[in-house]
Parts: C-alpha cells; structure tokens; sequence
C-alpha cells in the first residue's frame, strides 16, 4: 500500500519518492516469510500483551489488536492473504491488514520493537518449531530401524570395509549403527534448540527501548526460557539457523549413507533387499528395471542441505553489527533445508519400514571373501598361544593357499592347515562359519545377535 508520493506508508516518511520497481523486487521477502506468519502473529499477541499489563498502551487497544490479529490468523490459515509486493514481508502484510480492522489503534502494534527484534522472534519461533518437527521424524526412522532390526537379530551379512568383505556382522547390528547416527542426529538438533531458545523481542533495532517493558513476560509467553541479553545480539545473531542448517546438514549426509547401501544391496549384483512398489520407480525404455529412485533422491538432496548451510556461512561472514539486509537471505537456506530433510526423512522411514530381506544372499555372501580369516587368527592366539602378528602371518599363508586352491577357508583340509602351522587341530573348523563368527563377537557394542537384541530392548526403552 503506497501514499500519495508512492512511498511506503510504514516507513517513507523519510522519503520523498517511491523505489524503482526493480528496487522493490529485491527487497520483497513475502513470497517466502509468509511462512512466518503464526509465529509472527503469536509473538505480537506477547507483545501486545505486555504492552497492555505495562501500561504502555490501553486495555481498549490492546482488545482491539488482539482481536484483530486473531482475525488476521484465521484469514492466511484460510489462504486469504493479499500479496502486495510494496509491503515487502510478512510483518508488514500483517501489520497493514491489522490497520484496515481497526484503524489507528493498529500502528500502537509497533511501539517498543523494531522489525529487526520482530523478525528474530519470529524466526527463532519457526526454527524452534522445525526442530521439533524433525525430531519427532528421527524418532519414527529410528522404529523403523528398530523393527527391522529386531527381525533380522541373527541375519547374517557381510561387513565391509573398504567395500571388500571383512567379518561377517548380523543385519540387526549393522541397522543399530544407523539407529546410533540419528540419536546423535536428535542431540544435535537438541543442543542446538537448547541455545537458541532466548528471545530477542524487546532488543528493538538494536539498543533496546527506552519504553518500561517487560523482556521476561514476553519471553515467558512465548515459550522462551529467558530474553537475550545483548540487544545487539539478538537483533545481528542467525547462530540458531546455522546450527539447524549444521544438524541438519550432518543429519541428510548420514541418511545418504544409508542411501547408498540400499542402492547398491538392491541391485541384481547384490541382491540383498528389494524396495516395495511404494518407493521404486520403472523404466521408460527397459521393462525389467526396477530403480531405487527414493534412494537415489536422498543422496542429491543431501547436497541440496549442505549448501543451505555453506549459503548462510557466507551471507553472515562479513556482517558488522547488528542487522544488515543481507540477513533477509537467510530464511530461504533453512526453509528449503528444512523441507528437504523432512521428505528425506519420511522416505527413508518408508522405505526402511517396507523393505524385503533376502536372507540367503546375504549368507552366501557374508561366506565369501575369506571373511573368517580374522577368527581363524584369533583361534591360533586362544588356542596356540601364538602372538597375534604371527597368528596375523600365519593366517595370510592360508588365505592365499585357500585362493590358489580356489577355496575358502572352511574348505580347506586340516593337512592343508597344518602345512602353514602343526599345531592346528581339527577344532579349527568350529570358528569359521559365518554363524559361529557372529555369535562370538560378544565384547559390549559387538555383533553377537545376544549384544545386538540387548542394545534393541535399550533404544525401545528410551523411544518409549
């Protein structure tokens, strides 16, 4: 809404003419801070309130704001806010729409705060809102990991490193290990809301108010657990965003990982999983394909949220204190980081939850690849009180005996094994099946399916 010189009603008295259209393009926010729009709504309700309780403004305009701002709630939830490029943001929408309810008394809104502690609050607010959102979606991929790897406790698969065969683990250990990820996922977004959680309403610009306000009430009310101390601080600080954008960040690059594995274990060469219907796709020109897409999507958006936060890191680099209208740059990183993990975390919750285990595979696999050459080496140490280095020796020379017989260890004939070593007893054979492999590792933290149901009854125990 303009005045009769084109300038801004709610700050051109400075000016003497209108900006240029492209001016007015750049500077605009609405198109995306509409999203602000509860938050900003509930912390001018705070605002108000206060004002009223200390005596700043009238119980009778602070009735009429309250009622107009609930007015005003009901429309935009309604999908009933008029974009007008001139108002700029959301703050403004709001505040012009209050003044055509119920007049004059809505510019009393204002006194006391600026629009730099109002977009602070309302920003903290949302991203306050949005961690709470993504931890209750971490919680519900961690039962989904849970299920299934309550199921498959005893499923024996290869473990790798390096992407080569190196002991065989049970699936419920290696599903627990993504479990483990998004708990420290959920601490870090918890730190992270932890530290955030000072309200900035009542720094005004940026040297606070000369106004008897009450920072605390303000604060109380809207959930915050005390007023930012520095009025400097709180107007210049987008720390909360870049920690979001961190957690989350750190969060989508470990659903990547696990994103990966699901691509490569349900490919032919691998066979390990299948994707359900619900979150494969088909090919246009081959009929036979059958395309982890949902997983692939996961992997790219993951980039998308890192460079939400490297977005940040750059715009606050070089800001002096305090508010500087690069920071208006900073509420499209989290919005679009925030949306993107979000699905990311809903498909990979799915996608988790309906997947087919191929059991067998997995088996013949984790038998391959000499995978039991490190308990043959620890037989030798508890059995034939040999050093580990030699055992370590002694182990290779079957290895590669077994590789030029075509074998694997298991296969070889107990002469074959005492020619590396005398002393190797028939004994030997009981510790180099896959299955005897897994139930061995039972140091705390370990593979055993006995370690692996305990540490499911833990994390059941603390997502209850």
């Amino acid at each position: 809404m303009s005045g009769g010189n084109g300038s801004n009603k709610l700050w051109g008295g400075r000016f003497g003419g209108a900006p240029s259209e492209i001016m007015e393009h750049i500077n605009a926010s609405i198109d995306f801070d509409r999203r602000l729009y509860t938050q900003d709504i509930a912390a001018s309700q705070a605002h108000c309130a206060m004002l009223v309780e200390t005596g700043i403004i009238s119980s009778a305009d602070g009735a009429a704001i309250e009622k107009g701002l609930a007015q005003i709630l009901s429309e935009i939830d309604a999908g009933e806010l008029n974009v007008d490029p001139k108002l700029e943001d959301i703050h403004m929408h709001v505040e012009s729409r209050l003044t055509e309810i119920i007049g004059e008394a809505a510019g009393r809104l204002h006194t006391a705060r600026s629009r730099n502690d109002q977009v602070a609050t309302d920003f903290k607010l949302w991203v306050r809102d949005a961690i709470d959102g993504i931890d209750r979606a971490l919680a519900d991929f961690q039962r989904a990991l849970l299920a299934q790897a309550d199921q498959h406790a005893e499923t024996v698969l290869p473990g790798f490193t390096h992407l080569q065969v190196a002991q065989p683990v049970t699936l419920g250990h290696h599903l627990l290990a993504f479990v483990e990820m998004a708990g420290r996922d959920r601490g870090r977004f918890a730190d992270a809301r932890t530290r955030l959680n000072e309200s900035p309403l009542g720094a005004a610009a940026l040297a606070g108010t000369s106004f008897p306000i009450d920072r605390q009430a303000t604060a109380k009310a809207l959930g915050f657990e005390r007023p930012a101390a520095n009025s400097l601080d709180a107007v210049s600080d987008r720390d909360f965003a870049i920690e979001f954008l961190a957690a989350a960040a750190l969060c989508a690059t470990h659903l990547s990982r696990l994103a990966e594995e699901l691509v490569v274990w349900s490919s032919a060469q691998f066979g390990f999983v299948s994707m359900s219907d619900g979150f494969s796709t088909g090919s246009s020109i081959m009929p036979q394909k059958r395309n982890p897409d949902a997983a692939e999507l996961i992997r790219a958006k993951t980039g998308r949220i890192a460079g939400a936060l490297n977005t940040l890191l750059m715009v606050m680099k070089g800001l002096p204190l305090a508010y500087s209208k690069d920071m208006q740059e900073d509420k499209e990183p989290v919005f679009d980081a925030a949306d993107s993990l979000g699905l990311c975390l809903a498909a990979m919750t799915g996608m988790v939850r309906d997947m087919t285990v191929n059991t067998e595979a997995m088996l013949a696999s984790a038998a391959t690849g000499f995978s039991t050459a490190t308990d043959l080496a620890d037989w030798l140490v508890q059995n034939l009180d040999m050093p580990f280095r030699q055992a370590h020796h002694v182990t290779g020379a079957l290895v590669k005996l077994a590789e030029d017989k075509g074998c694997d260890l298991p296969d070889l004939l107990l002469e074959d094994m005492q020619s590396a070593e005398p002393g190797i007893t028939a004994q030997v054979f009981d510790v180099l099946t896959v299955e005897r492999s897994v139930a061995s590792r039972t140091s705390e933290g370990g593979t055993a399916p006995a370690r692996v149901r305990e540490a499911i009854n833990k994390w059941k125990e603390r997502l209850a």
